[in-house]
């Protein structure tokens, strides 16, 4: 079984880092598992592995999932670990729940996760389950709290309130001249997160994903 060392090595050549671990007793696991290493994308150097990917260049849907799925599950293997996805399964893996368990990402002032080093962009592309309990990350200070948190009014339609999302109308935005902005370069709010600026995430990656969401 590999140490976290090993599991950090091995997801950087994958374009992915770990950010975040979550032990025993601090979530729920699956079963025989007492550790989750959760996966993300390290950018700037995922968006080009993924884009050189056959997953991506053969036109079928969920390309990256599909990428995902066996990028992941390579690395599980390779690693004696379980591989774990934030999709495809029914109930769905608690990830939002292991995310803030870990201490290394939290619920932001508009409610996304808020990763200590990706900001507003933080987001999995799945998991490790092993059997043996790891050393814990090092603790670390939610952004937000020195932050004067733009972030709560960087919407342009005011859909990301106390009361929830108002996807219809950040939906109704994108379809839009105005909403372009967002279509080509990502998520306004998540865009002026101050950890979000300096993460290096190429705009064609946040376009990819607002188009998979706005269709």
């Amino acid at each position: 079984m590999a140490g976290l060392a090993a599991i950090r090595n091995a997801a950087r050549v994958q374009g992915l880092e770990v950010a975040g671990l979550v032990t025993d007793g601090a979530a729920p696991m699956p079963d025989g598992m007492r550790s989750v290493v959760l996966l993300a994308p390290d950018e700037p150097a995922f968006w080009p592995k993924f884009t050189q990917s056959a997953e991506y260049r053969d036109g079928q849907p969920d390309p990256m999932d599909r990428w995902s799925t066996r990028v992941i599950g390579a690395l599980a293997a390779d690693l004696g670990a379980q591989p774990l996805f934030p999709f495809g399964t029914q109930p769905p893996h608690p990830f939002y729940t292991w995310a803030l368990a870990s201490g290394r990402v939290w619920s932001s002032p508009v409610q996304f996760l808020v990763g200590a080093r990706a900001g507003l962009w933080a987001s999995y592309r799945g998991a490790l389950g092993l059997a043996p309990e790891l050393d814990a990350l090092p603790n670390i200070a939610k952004p937000c709290d020195a932050c004067a948190q733009p972030c709560a009014t960087a919407c342009p339609v005011g859909a990301l309130t106390p009361a929830g999302y108002d996807t219809a109308a950040c939906h109704a935005y994108l379809d839009t001249d105005a909403g372009q902005d967002c279509m080509s370069k990502g998520c306004a709010v998540r865009r002026v997160c101050p950890v979000s600026q300096s993460f290096g995430r190429d705009p064609a990656q946040s376009e990819f994903h607002m188009r998979h969401f706005h269709r």
